[in-house]
């Protein structure tokens, strides 16, 4: 398939890598040119002008909501070089309603449109082992189900509308920002008590209190290794998300509201572009503490 994609961060260069790796046709974009440089290098192209074949898939791995809809139905938006029929995946983590906008505006144009948020991190993006939680019409998949293969080790099919998979990627953002703050606090708490964290890491990772997070973003406090994989700032976001979602059904969550008071106060701290386990730095700084990298 000919497909465009959009967005070739940490995430979207391992999945449209993995695209071209399947051998479908693929052209790259992305508003830094060195990724599009990288992209290239890998065997995909750069996006061009208006003038090339039509797409069969433009997939979208933006940030936010508002990219989304600028890459997508902006004045430089990109359905404009898509086939009617044609289908776009979405994989930005956004509120179920807005998904749903999304869905019903690509229907009206005459394309198919697939609600697809991904997990797993930037090394199962490139080894195509992704977790994508995708919801929208049997057509939409019919057309996706190639690409989604070539991307994913696991594709959840959420129903059959778009929306679902939004919202069961904010139940994962809910318990992955949760566990972040969980693995900050914890690893602050045992330097306190006059723990190497390289042995609280050891541990726990072997025992009752671990979790997936723990144990990948425990190792970068360990390595005192900041560079941002995933930023505390994107944590404003999805717990924030999360948070508009439970208000819009009444429904409180007075955990993940804590653990987003505590990102808040991080990225007001000065640590909002460094890695999320950065998080331990500001949990360590309050009691006086030193880990590893932080002086």
């Amino acid at each position: 398939m000919l497909i465009d994609f959009v967005g070739l961060g940490s995430m979207g260069l391992g999945m449209a890598t993995s695209l071209v790796r399947a051998g479908h046709e693929v052209r790259g974009y992305d508003p830094d040119a060195a990724r599009v440089d990288l992209f290239c290098a890998h065997g995909g192209a750069a996006l061009g002008d208006d003038n090339e074949p039509k797409a069969d898939a433009i997939i979208s791995a933006v940030l936010n909501a508002d990219q989304t809809r600028a890459a997508l139905f902006g004045d430089q938006g990109n359905v404009g070089r898509l086939r009617k029929g044609g289908v776009i995946i979405s994989c930005a983590t956004v509120s179920p309603a807005f998904a749903s906008e999304m869905e019903a505006q690509a229907t009206e144009q005459g394309f198919l449109y697939l609600d697809a948020p991904i997990s797993g991190g930037a090394i199962k993006a490139a080894e195509g082992r992704l977790s994508i939680m995708a919801s929208g019409s049997a057509e939409a998949f019919g057309m996706a189900d190639p690409l989604l293969d070539a991307m994913a080790e696991t594709v959840h099919r959420l129903g059959d509308h778009a929306g679902p998979g939004s919202a069961m990627k904010a139940v994962n953002q809910l318990l992955a920002g949760v566990h972040i703050a969980a693995m900050g606090e914890a690893l602050a708490f045992g330097a306190s008590q006059g723990l190497d964290p390289a042995q609280v890491v050891d541990v726990v990772s072997v025992s009752a209190g671990t979790s997936w997070m723990f144990e990948n973003r425990g190792p970068h406090v360990v390595e005192g290794d900041y560079t941002p994989r995933s930023k505390v700032d994107i944590w404003l976001k999805d717990l924030g998300i999360v948070g508009d979602i439970a208000a819009s059904s009444g429904l409180p969550v007075p955990i993940s509201a804590n653990a987003l008071a505590q990102f808040r106060a991080a990225s007001g701290a000065g640590l909002g572009q460094e890695d999320d386990a950065a998080i331990a730095k500001y949990f360590a700084r309050q009691g006086g503490v030193t880990l590893p990298g932080d002086s």
